[in-house]
């Protein structure tokens, strides 16, 4: 019986980082995956415990891991074997997690990603927007923290709205002000969240067409757990009438460190001579 190959993707984001362990073959399988928030410290010493704590979990000892690859900000980690760029990461992943998919959206923290891929999950085109924070997910967080809403709760809360208000979509410092000033006209919470919801998806929308993106699409990145930030993509996609299928995964937020994983075993064999 062959023994199997584990590889351990990482992904280190701005606020949380991610970590998948998986047995790499010609279908490779999820055998554990984890999230830890930084939370303001060092985030080579999360992401170092986070290791730990995923291979104890899984009764694996670090000589077993045959390939240990980072993505994100994850260049850092001295236990990585290699580190790949997290717009063939979340391709790779986006693939993983849909088969069939044609375009990745990576929503992340700073900033959004369109990418246009092979059915390989090669990146072949993409389009990105600015480091302005407004059309990031970082402008969820910090908004929902002004409101008093948890960040768990910023979906479900954008689904109950009836009359959203849209903020600037300009800046993030124009943006949060029309945020305040929404506050304090007495519009209610559900209807800010949604705006916001939907001038980050106008966002994105714009950068599907420009891409001149192709069907199925796949969310990924942390925006993409946010149902009510799916809902609002898919009401502008019809909206624009592009022909287009909007899909998320429960595991959307693990992409990059999922394809950190399948691109390491692929190395590891490559390099290997196998």
């Amino acid at each position: 019986m062959k023994k199997p190959i584990y590889t351990l993707g990482v992904d280190v984001g701005s606020s949380i980082i991610k970590a998948v362990v998986m047995t790499y073959s010609d279908t490779p399988v999820i055998i554990d995956k984890e999230t830890e928030k930084i939370r303001k410290r060092n985030p080579e010493m999360v992401a170092d415990q986070l290791i730990d704590i995923i291979l104890e979990r899984n009764k694996m000892n670090y000589g077993e891991v045959a390939y240990l690859a980072s993505t994100g900000e994850g260049e850092m980690l001295q236990r990585k074997r290699g580190h790949f760029y997290s717009m063939t990461t979340h391709a790779k992943g986006g693939v993983f997690l849909n088969p069939g998919s044609m375009t990745v959206v990576d929503m992340g923290a700073l900033y959004v990603r369109a990418i246009r891929i092979n059915e390989q999950g090669r990146v072949l085109d993409y389009k990105m927007t600015g480091q302005c924070a407004s059309g990031s997910g970082q402008f969820i967080e910090n908004i929902s923290r002004y409101l008093g809403l948890a960040i768990e709760d910023v979906g479900e809360t954008s689904l109950k709205s009836t009359l959203p208000e849209t903020p600037s979509g300009i800046c993030s410092v124009l943006a949060e002000t029309d945020v305040i000033n929404m506050v304090s006209r007495g519009i209610a919470t559900p209807d800010i969240i949604k705006g916001i919801h939907l001038s980050i998806a106008n966002k994105i929308v714009k950068l599907l067409s420009s891409l001149k993106a192709t069907s199925p699409v796949t969310l990924t990145g942390g925006m993409a757990m946010n149902i009510g930030m799916i809902q609002a993509v898919k009401e502008l996609v019809a909206e624009s009438r592009l022909d287009l299928e909007i899909r998320a995964n429960g595991d959307s937020i693990y992409a990059g460190a999922i394809g950190a994983a399948i691109w390491g075993g692929f190395r590891h064999l490559k390099l290997s001579n196998v």
